[in-house]
């Protein structure tokens, strides 16, 4: 990591490329002197700590945990201890998602549905407990905020629009809120349906959800993707989460409480 930017008392700023994306910091509240001083380590050992979950979490490198523990090489007990809390998030997944989420791609162990949101949350926290009340962390488009970016102006959240790029079908506006897209704009038909095997082709083109915690938004949004026509009515019933979703027509949907985050397009579809 090199030097964070940013003027010694202004916001502090960092983009990490890490677990395949890049993660892109934004500390408003990071003040100078002795409080900057433990803001600045925060933010290095959030960025460390992604670094130690793509060691541990990569399905794409042979040495990490996961990749062994699929190939029976070792077991949970054998793991770090955040091996069995991703495991346990996933399985409680697996029976929220009415069989739309599943710990198993094409049969081989992928916790990936769990992973980057948790990892992002949980970077989060590490600047909490540094000191800092008012940032966000995007991890690729999935974004976990803590307060506001200045006091009484809520965040605004760009969700980006899967048929236009460069443009947002919508934007979230909250304080200490957190947004998740799954979708096929940014890597294409990616996600596979565990009732199928097969990549996602529903109808729809991207589900954004928005709540409080990264973890549990992400983990919904790779639902509620899956599920394609019956995403909305399983949205409506997740408490704390509110979900909005572009169709591949270009029509788009919201659950009935999206509106109280988002301007929103003038019709649903």
């Amino acid at each position: 990591m090199t030097g964070p930017a940013g003027p010694a008392d202004g916001p502090l700023r960092h983009a990490e490329p890490v677990m395949g994306t890049v993660v892109s910091f934004d500390v408003r509240d990071a003040g100078e002197g002795e409080r900057r001083a433990r803001v600045e380590q925060g933010l290095r050992r959030a960025v460390a700590w992604l670094h130690r979950v793509d060691r541990v979490f990569s399905t794409y490198r042979p040495g990490s945990q996961i990749s062994r523990l699929a190939r029976g090489e070792i077991g949970p007990g054998d793991c770090d201890p955040e091996v069995a809390e991703v495991l346990a998030l996933g399985a409680a997944a697996e029976r929220a998602g009415a069989g739309a989420f599943s710990l198993r791609a094409g049969g081989a162990l992928d916790p990936s549905g769990v992973v980057k949101g948790w990892a992002v949350e949980r970077a989060s926290a590490l600047l909490r407990e540094a000191g800092s009340q008012r940032h966000s962390v995007n991890g690729g488009g999935d974004i976990q905020t803590a307060g506001e970016p200045e006091p009484g102006r809520p965040w605004g959240l760009g969700v980006a629009h899967p048929l236009h790029p460069g443009s947002y079908a919508t934007v979230v506006r909250g304080r200490d809120i957190a947004l998740a897209t799954s979708g096929t704009a940014e890597r294409g038909a990616h996600i596979l349906d565990p009732r199928t095997g097969r990549p996602v082709r529903n109808g729809l083109a991207s589900v954004s959800v928005v709540g409080r915690s990264l973890t549990r938004a992400d983990i919904a949004a790779t639902t509620a993707f899956a599920l394609g026509p019956d995403a909305r009515a399983w949205l409506e019933r997740q408490p704390g989460l509110e979900g909005f979703a572009v169709l591949d027509d270009g029509r788009a949907w919201w659950t009935p409480g999206f509106a109280d985050h988002a301007r929103l397009p003038d019709a649903a579809g």
